[in-house]
């Protein structure tokens, strides 16, 4: 939590310019305000507004007895939902047309930063995959620089770039999960509250981060020199029992009725950081998991494949696909 002795490591980009340090072990990481109560409620409002639009828009495949049966990829149809919501909480005052246009451009950098993250090197300079990603941040940062100062915003484009593409993959990966661990638990009535935290802790989306000493300092008895890399892991912290109860089920299953015991603090184990560097959209991040959750309560939902976990650039549902109908559809 001390901003001056721990910063974060790199940039998204695994650029090596630190051209931006404040001194020998600094990257000159950018501090952002949090997201006021006024902003959150913006992007929620548009969230639920883009989801109910999305489910409605998409097909099933396969022939249903009932007609508003869905089968729904998870990671993609969380996509234009949560890249609008968040255009909507931090560029404020924008048409929708322009809104839009810039969610859409923050889409396409995520879509083309996804091979630079996870190459197990970082790509060389003028390669194929970091001239693409070049592209599409000079168009985002392009599109922000003509709205940035009507919005009332004296950040970078460079810097809200990479607050937007935070802020929109990480809920999409959050709320996929989300919807997975319901689909695969058995039918019946769930707390939302309960089981967005439990998704976050069960599933992370991000399952490590990192920080620099800047300064020698000491952790956990253990005496570290300034340049040290220092590893937090919310997915094993989020198993341990003074962090999170251990019951009625095991730590290692997703269980929202744990949250119905009042001795432990959601989130203690860090989902979203701490201190100056925790997330600054956390609390619309919840917001619209919570939109999700709400959601969920009214369908009966179920997996259609097995998922497996994709570790190449925080962990993701691969694939997300679940068939979801309306509970009094169901009823009728």
């Amino acid at each position: 939590m001390d901003a001056a002795t721990f910063d974060f490591p790199t940039s998204v980009s695994r650029s090596t310019d630190l051209s931006a340090s404040a001194g020998d072990s600094r990257t000159g990481h950018h501090v952002f305000t949090p997201l006021t109560p006024v902003e959150v409620e913006r992007g929620r409002a548009v969230f639920a507004t883009e989801w109910h639009l999305a489910v409605a828009a998409a097909d099933s495949p396969q022939p249903s007895p009932h007609p508003d049966a869905r089968e729904l990829e998870a990671m993609e149809l969380l996509r234009r939902p949560v890249a609008r919501a968040t255009c909507a909480a931090v560029l404020t005052d924008l048409d929708t047309p322009t809104r839009d246009e810039v969610a859409d451009l923050v889409l396409a950098w995520i879509d083309a930063l996804a091979p630079v993250i996870s190459s197990p090197r970082a790509p060389r300079r003028w390669s194929r995959v970091r001239r693409a990603e070049h592209r599409s941040r000079i168009a985002l940062e392009a599109a922000l620089g003509e709205v940035l100062d009507d919005c009332g915003i004296t950040d970078s484009p460079a810097i809200v770039a990479t607050m937007l593409a935070a802020g929109i993959q990480v809920p999409i990966a959050a709320g996929s999960w989300l919807l997975v661990h319901l689909a695969a638990r058995p039918d019946g009535p769930v707390d939302p509250d309960h089981a967005v935290w439990e998704a976050l802790r069960v599933s992370p989306p991000t399952w490590l981060t990192a920080r620099v000493t800047t300064a020698p300092v000491e952790v956990a008895g253990q005496q570290l020199a300034a340049g040290a890399v220092v590893l937090v892991s919310p997915l094993l912290l989020g198993r341990r029992a003074d962090l999170a109860p251990d019951t009625p089920a095991a730590l290692a299953d997703f269980c929202p009725e744990r949250w119905a015991r009042k001795d432990v603090r959601p989130g203690a184990w860090l989902p979203f950081g701490a201190g100056a560097h925790a997330c600054p959209g956390r609390t619309l991040g919840l917001a619209l998991l919570r939109e999700v959750a709400h959601w969920a309560s009214r369908h009966h939902l179920a997996l259609t494949s097995s998922v497996t976990i994709d570790q190449s650039r925080g962990i993701l549902p691969t694939p997300a696909r679940i068939t979801a109908m309306p509970r009094e559809e169901v009823e009728r």
